[in-house]
C-alpha cells in the first residue's frame, strides 16, 4: 500500500514537470490554424496557465457576447491584460495628457492633407459624429482614427448600438475587482504614431471611413471574420487592406507582438492572466500565437 501511494505520488510530481516544462512545436505546427479566439497558454515554468483573447475594437452591441470559455478564464485567473491598461484609457487625467500629444507639429491640419473632396468627407463624418471639426481637424489622423473606433465615442449618440471587447471585459475586470494592466502604454503607441508620415495618416483615416461605409466594406468583413474565429483571415485582411497599414505592419503589428512577449512572460510567472489583444494579433507567423509557441509555450485552442 506504501508502495501504492510512492508510485502515485511520482506520477503525479512528473505529470506537473511534464505540463510545465518547455514545449517544442515541429516548424509547421508553429502557426495557428484552429478558428478561435480563446486560448490557453501553459508549460514553459508555468504554475498554472494564462489565457490569450482576440478581440475587435469596435463591434455591433447585437453582434457580440463573451463566450462561456471566456467566463471560465476570467474565474481562473488574477488579472486581466489589455493591449493599453483600460484603467488609463478611462482615466481622465491620462485623457488630458495624451490630448496634448494628439496635436500635428508644424500648425498643420487636415486641410493641408488631404484633396478638397476626401476632406470635406472627413469633416462632414466629424460632424456626424457631434465631434468639434475646428479643433479635431488639427489632430493626428491616426488618432482621429481611434476617435471613430473607440466604445467612448458610442456615447456621443450615433455610434449607441456599438460596443468593443475591450470595454465590455474591463466592466467584468471591475465587477470581479481583477488586476487590470497594460502590455504597452498609450504614450508608445502615440510615439508610434509620430513614425508615420501625416501624409500618410491622412489617406489611411480617409480609406478606413469610406470602407466603413460600404455596405460590403472591410469592416463588415472583418466583424463576420470575428464571429467566425478566422483569426487568421483577420491577420491577412489587415496586411492587404487598401487603407496603407500594410505599408507600416512592421511598425504597427509584428515589432509591437515581439515586444508583448517578454511582458506576457513575466505577467503569467506572477500570476495567471488574460491577456485581451485584437485578433488580427494573434494569426500569422509573425503574431502572438506563433511567437509564443517559438518561445516554448504550449498554446492551445478553447474557443
Amino acid at each position: 500500500m506504501q508502495k501504492l501511494g510512492f508510485w502515485l505520488l511520482l506520477g503525479i510530481a512528473l505529470a506537473g514537470c511534464q505540463s510545465s516544462k518547455k514545449v517544442t512545436y515541429a516548424p509547421e505546427q508553429i502557426v495557428p490554424t484552429d478558428k478561435a479566439l480563446l486560448w490557453k497558454i501553459s508549460g514553459n515554468g508555468l504554475k498554472k496557465p494564462s489565457y490569450l483573447l482576440g478581440t475587435i475594437h469596435l463591434i455591433p452591441k447585437d453582434q457580440f457576447k463573451l463566450s462561456v470559455g471566456t467566463y471560465d478564464a476570467l474565474a481562473s485567473t488574477g488579472r486581466v491584460a489589455f493591449e493599453i491598461d483600460m484603467k488609463e484609457m478611462t482615466n481622465i487625467a491620462s485623457q488630458f495628457s495624451l490630448l496634448t500629444k494628439a496635436f500635428m507639429s508644424g500648425g498643420k491640419t487636415l486641410r493641408d492633407l488631404l484633396p478638397a473632396e476626401d476632406y470635406t468627407f472627413v469633416k462632414e463624418r466629424l460632424k456626424a459624429q457631434g465631434l468639434p471639426s475646428t479643433m479635431l481637424e488639427r489632430m493626428k489622423p491616426m488618432f482621429l482614427s481611434t476617435l471613430f473606433g473607440s466604445d467612448e465615442n458610442a456615447s456621443l449618440g450615433s455610434n449607441s448600438s456599438m460596443t468593443s471587447v475591450e470595454m465590455e471585459l474591463y466592466r467584468q475586470v471591475k465587477r470581479r475587482k481583477l488586476e487590470s494592466a497594460g502590455l504597452e502604454t498609450a504614450a508608445y503607441q502615440m510615439a508610434i504614431f509620430d513614425s508615420i508620415p501625416y501624409e500618410a495618416q491622412a489617406r489611411m483615416l480617409v480609406e478606413t471611413l469610406r470602407s466603413s461605409e460600404e455596405a460590403d466594406g472591410s469592416f463588415e468583413q472583418m466583424i463576420e471574420m470575428y464571429r467566425q474565429k478566422d483569426i487568421s483571415a483577420m491577420e491577412a485582411m489587415m496586411l492587404e487592406e487598401g487603407n496603407g497599414i500594410n505599408e507600416f505592419q512592421e511598425l504597427l503589428l509584428h515589432r509591437r507582438n515581439r515586444n508583448w512577449i517578454p511582458v506576457m512572460a513575466r505577467m503569467m510567472r506572477e500570476k495567471p492572466t488574460l491577456f485581451a489583444v485584437g485578433a488580427g494579433h494573434l494569426g500569422g507567423a509573425q503574431g502572438v500565437i506563433a511567437l509564443l509557441r517559438t518561445d516554448g509555450y504550449r498554446v492551445e485552442a478553447v474557443d
